[in-house]
């Protein structure tokens, strides 16, 4: 790794001195040239030197959105600068997706490992998306569980006989929408009593046992979303 200038934006002053401590012993390729403990400081060190990288904490003077928009602001007006978020916002995943969007090289949360020589290695040398062991356990959680809900969404449109129409309806059901109002999307050839035959015979595969018994479109969607034919994280509306 070639050597590198570094700034530290940290407001905590004893987190700050263990990440100074991180690079003097175990990355010395890092000069660490300024730090600042809050967005007015970090604006002025950088207006004199720009770093390689900036390792950039989120939670600035009570604030978890300020690093989030020093990480946005940063790389609009200086793209070529790696920044690295090091927080201790370990629960707050939200943040995590804002940081992201807003262009960050990589998260490390402040549990576990910490910093690695590796992960500083990885961001120097062009790689994105660097992450530590801990936001990597909840990532490959939150994988599997979509790989797993996806699996377990297309083997109840086979077991169920979805069609695409019956998963429209449905999911328009569980949006609010009437039946006047699904029969006007767009590509939605139906009638409101084609509709009304659409869903006695979505009970009647979704309830087997309900035998005749009444079953409204709420119950109906419950049913839906208990057995994965709709899905809450993908729940859109289709154009009119």
């Amino acid at each position: 790794m070639k050597d590198f200038n570094v700034v530290i934006v940290e407001d905590v002053p004893l987190e700050l001195k263990g990440t100074e401590g991180i690079f003097k012993n175990d990355i010395p390729e890092a000069h660490i040239i300024g730090t600042a403990p809050d967005e007015v400081s970090y604006r002025k060190l950088m207006t004199k030197q720009l770093p390689d990288l900036v390792l950039l904490d989120l939670g600035l003077s009570g604030s978890t959105t300020v690093g989030v928009e020093l990480c946005r602001e940063t790389k609009q007006a200086h793209p070529e600068v790696k920044v690295l978020i090091f927080t201790g916002e370990i629960l707050n995943e939200k943040l995590w997706v804002d940081a992201l969007d807003a262009g960050c090289d990589g998260i490390i949360l402040k549990s576990g490992e910490l910093l690695t020589r590796g992960d500083v290695a990885s961001v120097m040398d062009g790689k994105r998306l660097v992450f530590n062991q801990p936001i990597l356990e909840k990532i490959v959680e939150r994988f599997k569980r979509s790989v797993n809900n996806d699996l377990m969404r297309q083997e109840a449109l086979i077991d169920y006989d979805i069609d695409e129409y019956d998963e429209r309806f449905l999911r328009h059901l569980a949006l609010g929408y009437t039946k006047e109002q699904i029969t006007a999307l767009r590509g939605m050839p139906f009638g409101v009593k084609s509709l009304e035959k659409r869903q006695n015979e979505l009970v009647s595969r979704l309830f087997p046992e309900s035998k005749g018994t009444s079953v409204n479109a709420t119950r109906l969607v419950v049913r839906a979303f208990q057995l994965h034919i709709l899905d809450l994280d993908n729940l859109q509306p289709d154009e009119a």
